[in-house]
């Protein structure tokens, strides 16, 4: 049988390419996904400001918190990646030399920098070392002098430079540079870079006599200190890159899950159609004596034959696709161009199961029905579509319409806010692939439902087409299920987001009562936060930092691994500059070990003012605060607010990056920004209106929602092609269709029309239907977060969602019609398949 399904390839290229497309695709869109989890598991982030040190010794970038109530007796907890860079004490420098093995051991401290317009990064030159940089010009810095990049100025120099929130001048010592790392760094004095440092340490770079290895396996750090050999080196200097990587694995994880998805329906809804325009060939072979296990094994082979070919071409190309995802990615900023991209074999090894699983089973669905019918039924069989809802299908469609309606109500009845989208994204393939399961039915009703519009506009031509449509419904519907797909998707996604990213801006916007902003890359010092102050015009001013926090005591159930957003504000202006409802208690004193809890955070954990809670700050830091206020906070986007002070001691920068000011009345925008302009010039700040704050806000939702389009967008481009690919190739094999109708009298120019409508039909079916399954998780989602049915967004994308389905639909059913009308009738049913 399998010389049979090779020849009988060979014999049907149209069928054979478009399943190879569609597989192919397929197999390329899952291998790159992979690639892109592959490289967030992996995270590889080379050393370069640390590649000379052999083994670096740093604070451990996580946390483990209880995952049930310790009350209970259980002992669970889960690991969280902490989102700020974890200090060290500088005597643990004396307890690491007391190994052996080491010979030098060299603290490293890192302080943000505005050197000259431009943000730089500050060390000691002690730890020039660990790259290692080298003097190009001059000497080392001594008291008051610096060392700097090429390009910056020269030895002799004075130069004004702003560090952790101080304005100084210092003489240039000396020019270095390195081969290994292209960031601007500038250093200084051991004592000067431990003093805008805090006296804390970024990691020690170790320095030995023997195996990097084992003397890192003698090391006695103790809880919460880490050390790193090898690449592993490069995660004490990019941080960020392990949080990076989870992101890049979940984001991956679901648009590879969404692309398994939607290949196996494209793959099986192409295979069914090819076997499906087969029937007659397959039932003559019935007839002859075939056996049902025969004609499936022949099937299967050629299917195998088809997903073998697609995976090897899919091989060279996933890892492309992979490379240029996540070059995108990184160029967002979702992603810190340090981590490298890896896509190793496993990848492709899964994109290779899942589309040969899509194939095999798409195979075997196509074969059941033609497979089990009795030869003396073949023929009459090949010719007149009889049953199309199969137990099977049947059972697809009940659990994924149960499915689809729990998820709605799970997002109604449970989820608040943003997290209402984990529940209303699943629905929608939910609802997708109940609709695929009975599409022929469906397809059919709605042709009946379309009967009246259709012949008032289109007349007899459209009569003909509605037939045609009602009668091979099981043919239109594997047209109908990638414009289900597509629109679907589409629609639901990205109206989700625009929702998600309106509400989230509202809500900013509305908890914002702030006229200007200062932003002081270097940090905000206490004397340019009374200078802002002191500024004629301003009423009240605020630092403003952001973080996370994790709740240990009381035990907080709602609490995920994300933690709970957190921001500091200065508590003379907290009232001022944002517009929170105090419930209780006063955000006036947020002072020294505070904080003010949202209404919903203070009943989960059973706190009220003066109630002592147990957190953790972004740096992985305890620290029991007192409750001084209860805040009433939109659902689903709470903040617990701290003293800047407090919260922005433990964050990777250590100081607050801008300043939130509130006018006095009577005083415009216009005015107090050219205020503040005047009385900080000369500081390395820069001062904006509310709309830059509002307008840095929506960028920083722009990133997420520009992931979420590019990953959908590539999934939609899929079954667009799968759109067009179906189509074509159930057009393209109505040749004989067409040329029995002119003979019949029928001009080409009707059959063109009729092919038109048809294609008309497909687009509005699927359409309607593709609109139906996004409104069923569009629809929970808006209830929750904006308390209507319709989403926020502007309505030219679903426009566009609607042309472009149309305009598919109609060209791929009328070029292949144009075509295949170009062959004389006689010559065409000559011919025939």
């Amino acid at each position: 049988m399998l010389r049979l399904a090779l020849r009988t390839l060979r014999m049907r290229k149209g069928g054979f390419l478009a399943t190879f497309v569609a597989a192919f695709l397929g197999a390329v869109i899952v291998s790159a996904c992979g690639g892109l989890m592959e490289t967030g598991i992996r995270a590889d982030a080379p050393p370069q400001r640390l590649a000379a040190a052999p083994i670096v010794v740093a604070g451990q970038q996580e946390i483990r918190l209880p995952k049930h109530d310790p009350a209970e007796g259980k002992l669970k907890t889960e690991a969280v990646a902490l989102p700020e860079r974890v200090r060290l004490d500088p005597a643990l420098a004396d307890r690491i030399r007391a190994t052996p093995g080491v010979s030098i051991v060299v603290s490293d401290v890192t302080v943000p920098v505005v050197l000259a317009g431009s943000q730089a990064l500050g060390h000691a030159w002690d730890s020039a070392a660990l790259t290692p940089y080298t003097l190009t010009a001059g000497h080392a810095p001594g008291d008051g002098e610096v060392v700097v990049p090429a390009g910056q100025a020269k030895p002799g120099d004075t130069i004004q430079l702003a560090a952790h929130g101080i304005t100084a001048r210092y003489r240039v010592a000396g020019v270095a540079a390195a081969r290994t790392t292209t960031e601007p760094t500038v250093f200084f004095t051991a004592a000067e870079a431990e003093r805008l440092a805090g006296n804390q340490v970024d990691d020690f770079g170790v320095f030995t006599t023997g195996d990097p290895s084992t003397v890192a396996a003698r090391l006695n750090l103790g809880d919460g200190v880490v050390a790193l050999t090898g690449d592993d080196r490069g995660r004490a200097e990019f941080p960020q890159a392990d949080a990076s990587g989870t992101d890049l694995v979940v984001l991956s994880a679901v648009s590879g899950g969404l692309s398994v998805l939607v290949a196996l329906f494209v793959v099986a809804s192409t295979l069914t159609l090819a076997t499906q325009q087969r029937r007659r060939e397959l039932a003559l072979l019935r007839a002859i004596g075939t056996t049902p296990r025969q004609l499936r094994r022949m099937v299967l082979g050629e299917a195998l034959v088809i997903g073998v070919l697609a995976i090897g071409a899919a091989a060279a190309l996933g890892p492309l696709l992979g490379r240029w995802l996540f070059g995108r990615l990184t160029d967002a900023g979702v992603v810190p161009e340090a981590v490298l991209f890896r896509q190793g074999w496993l990848p492709m090894t899964v994109a290779a199961g899942a589309t040969l699983l899509a194939v095999v089973v798409a195979a075997l669905v196509a074969a059941r029905r033609v497979s089990r019918i009795r030869p003396t039924e073949a023929l009459a069989e090949a010719t007149v579509e009889r049953r199309w809802l199969t137990p099977l299908r049947f059972v697809v469609a009940v659990l994924c319409f149960g499915g689809g309606t729990a998820l709605s109500i799970v997002t109604i009845a449970v989820m608040t806010g943003p997290v209402a989208a984990s529940t209303a994204g699943p629905a929608v393939m939910l609802w997708a692939i109940g609709v695929a399961a009975i599409s022929p039915g469906v397809t059919k009703l709605m042709a009946i439902l379309l009967h009246g519009p259709v012949r008032l506009f289109s007349g007899v031509i459209g009569w003909l087409a509605l037939a045609n449509t009602r009668t091979a419904a099981t043919r239109v519907s594997g047209a109908v299920t990638p414009i289900v797909l597509a629109v679907g998707i589409a629609t639901a996604n990205i109206y989700l987001q625009t929702t998600q990213q309106a509400v989230s801006q509202q809500t900013f916007t509305e908890d914002l009562r702030a006229d200007a902003v200062v932003a002081a890359p270097a940090g905000v010092s206490p004397e340019l936060l009374q200078r802002v102050q002191q500024t004629p015009g301003v009423a009240a001013a605020s630092e403003y930092v952001t973080s996370t926090a994790f709740v240990t005591t009381p035990y907080d159930e709602s609490q995920d691994e994300d933690g709970q957003p957190a921001l500091g504000l200065t508590a003379e202006g907290a009232a001022q500059t944002t517009s929170a409802p105090v419930a209780a208690g006063s955000v006036g004193a947020l002072i020294g070990d505070t904080v003010a809890l949202p209404e919903t955070v203070a009943a989960e954990l059973h706190r009220s003012v003066d109630d002592p809670v147990t957190l953790r700050l972004g740096d992985g830091h305890e620290v029991t605060v007192r409750v001084v206020a209860v805040v009433a906070q939109p659902v689903g986007f709470e903040k617990l607010l701290f003293p800047a002070a407090l919260l922005a001691a433990h964050t990777t920068a250590g100081l607050s990056p801008q300043v939130l000011v509130r006018a006095e009345p009577g005083v415009d925008q216009a005015r107090l920004t050219a205020s503040l302009a005047e009385a900080t010039a000369g500081w390395p700040v820069s001062v904006g209106d509310r709309a830059s704050l509002l307008a840095a806000h929506a960028s920083g939702d722009e990133v997420g929602a520009w992931v979420n389009y590019l990953m959908i967008g590539m999934i939609i481009g899929y079954t667009v092609i799968a759109v067009v690919n179906t189509l074509v190739m159930a057009t393209a094999r109505r040749r004989r269709e067409f040329g029995l109708q002119r003979l019949g009298g029928f001009t080409r120019t009707q059959v063109l029309r009729m092919a038109s409508v048809e294609g008309g039909l497909i687009a509005v079916i699927g359409v309607l239907l593709g609109t139906v399954v996004a409104a069923g998780a569009i629809v929970p989602f808006c209830l929750v977060t904006t308390g209507s049915v319709l989403p926020i967004g502007p309505v030219g994308v679903y426009v566009a969602v609607v042309a472009i389905a149309a305009v598919l639909a109609l060209f791929a059913s009328l070029v292949p019609a144009w075509v295949a009308t170009r062959t004389r009738p006689v010559t065409a049913v000559a011919l025939g398949e």
